[in-house]
């Protein structure tokens, strides 16, 4: 138990945390994002054991969501009796619910803050069942208020170079990781993607067992690899299972606020979870300047900054959740951080089983982690955040015993800024070596090739293929570093 007595009462702490997810029978009872994220936030105030703390709120921040609400966060404080609120509202990104416990946390401690409510909701599964069959479902229409401040920082995601190759989206750019990680581990074709799909097993069992997890039927890793009716391929090498799901409706929310205010509140010390460090930056905001697409220098840096301001080591964490959008992104956040991918790395199940919510993930992952780390109050637990195509990044040390020097949270961006970039052209027309590929699927079968190509002089070029035969061979074996020839346009011809 916490000895309050001889704790700073600026100290930042979570004292409150609450999850929900949606399914109803009769879509007439689905309720609105805005809905979710008052109950949410009630389901907080009931687990810190009483909803006064919600009136108490000084600042109400929403991540940004799948939907229309101008300023969410002043119809959620009206809603939990605390309209005299501050409102706020983060920037996209999976990145933002860590960096924003990191930034009230700061403000907290620096006695600018007393409570805080950090809440998402997203309802994309029972939207497009309501708009499909015609169900009428009230919705708050505002687009009239604006929030008191934005939280976290915009960034372009994406150049004309890779937009006219169409490599868009993260189920582009998550794939072309996949290869380039295949290839540099040295991996068979085979080997690779039974050893994937085991790490997403292990995600799937651990979401099994989570009553928040969107997804919680069993899979097995044949299950999780082998394309089927259920489970087609999308973007090899990936099925459908090892891609992000975010066809669901989930809601979390987190109340932080300062130890003497929890105190006051009466909130029981076996609730408190303390933040012990945090610590954020991004690597090239651009895809296509990458040294090179098997890495991330700032995952690196994040992750040792923040273990070094809690004072921890990587070996002192017991609880991890890795941010699992897709496999790639796990595999290289583990080597990053120095974490064996054979520990359990995911409290909730991950993005593909209990969630993807838009931005929202990541509040779930840091409640779940409360849960963890209360039933386990000697143990450390660490959490990672991941924004756009493995660019932003924030990572956050917790605990149920509060840190030795307090809490504190710094950037990266410095030390991030001078590692190693790469130019990128579009009107290459010659020999190129493939540095990454993935074949994108449409519910027929494969569609188009993407590539990663690096011209003699080491610069990178984007291309494509929709030829059948060049498609068939790279889904049979690793033909990362073979030659091929590109045209202006960006065809790629394998060799």
């Amino acid at each position: 138990m916490t000895n309050t007595n001889a704790l700073d009462p600026r100290t930042p702490v979570i004292v409150g945390v609450g999850q929900l997810l949606q399914r109803p029978t009769d879509l007439g009872d689905a309720r609105e994002a805005v809905e979710l994220m008052r109950l949410a936030s009630e389901a907080a105030a009931d687990d810190a054991g009483g909803r006064d703390l919600l009136s108490r709120a000084q600042l109400v921040t929403v991540v940004k969501g799948a939907w229309r609400y101008s300023n969410p966060a002043q119809l959620v404080a009206d809603r939990i009796g605390a309209g005299d609120a501050r409102t706020a509202l983060t920037h996209d990104g999976g990145n933002t619910p860590q960096r924003a416990v990191s930034i009230l946390s700061t403000r907290i401690a620096a006695s600018q803050l007393d409570v805080a409510l950090l809440v998402g909701a997203e309802t994309v599964w029972s939207r497009r069942r309501v708009r499909a069959q015609g169900v009428e479902r009230r919705t708050t229409i505002q687009s009239d208020s604006k929030p008191d401040e934005v939280i976290g920082e915009a960034l372009p995601m994406g150049t004309e170079l890779e937009w006219d190759q169409g490599i868009r989206v993260p189920i582009h750019t998550y794939p072309l990781f996949e290869t380039a990680l295949r290839h540099h581990r040295r991996e068979r074709v085979d080997e690779h993607i039974v050893r994937v799909s085991e790490l997403w097993a292990r995600f799937n069992a651990v979401a099994v067992e989570n009553p928040y997890a969107w997804l919680r039927t069993p899979m097995t890793a044949e299950d999780i690899r082998r394309p089927s009716r259920r489970n087609r391929m999308v973007n090899y090498p990936y099925t459908k299972a090892l891609n992000s799901n975010w066809d669901l409706d989930l809601a979390a929310a987190l109340i932080i606020c300062s130890a003497e205010a929890a105190s006051a509140a009466g909130v029981p010390t076996d609730r408190w979870v303390f933040p012990h460090a945090g610590a954020d930056g991004h690597d090239t905001p651009f895809l296509s300047n990458r040294d090179n697409l098997h890495s991330s220098p700032a995952i690196r840096a994040v992750a040792a900054k923040a273990l070094q301001l809690s004072g921890h080591g990587v070996d002192d964490v017991r609880h991890v959740d890795v941010y699992s959008c897709f496999p790639s992104a796990v595999q290289i956040a583990a080597r990053e951080i120095g974490l064996d991918e054979s520990r359990a790395l995911t409290v909730t199940g991950g993005l593909s089983f209990a969630g993807g919510p838009l931005n929202n993930y990541v509040t779930h992952s840091i409640a779940t982690m409360a849960g963890r780390l209360r039933e386990d109050p000697a143990a450390v637990g660490l959490v990672t955040a991941n924004g756009g195509h493995l660019t932003k990044h924030a990572i956050g040390v917790y605990a149920a015993h509060p840190p030795d020097g307090g809490f504190r949270a710094e950037g990266v961006q410095p030390e991030i800024d001078r590692t190693p970039v790469r130019d990128c052209v579009g009107d290459h027309d010659g020999p190129v070596t493939i540095e990454a590929y993935t074949v994108m699927h449409d519910r027929d079968g494969p569609e188009r090739a993407l590539f990663a190509t690096l011209l003699p002089d080491g610069r990178r070029a984007w291309g494509h293929s929709t030829d059948t035969a060049t498609m068939a061979d790279l889904m049979q074996a690793d033909l990362v570093g073979a030659p091929a020839r590109r045209t202006a346009a960006g065809a790629v011809a394998v060799e």
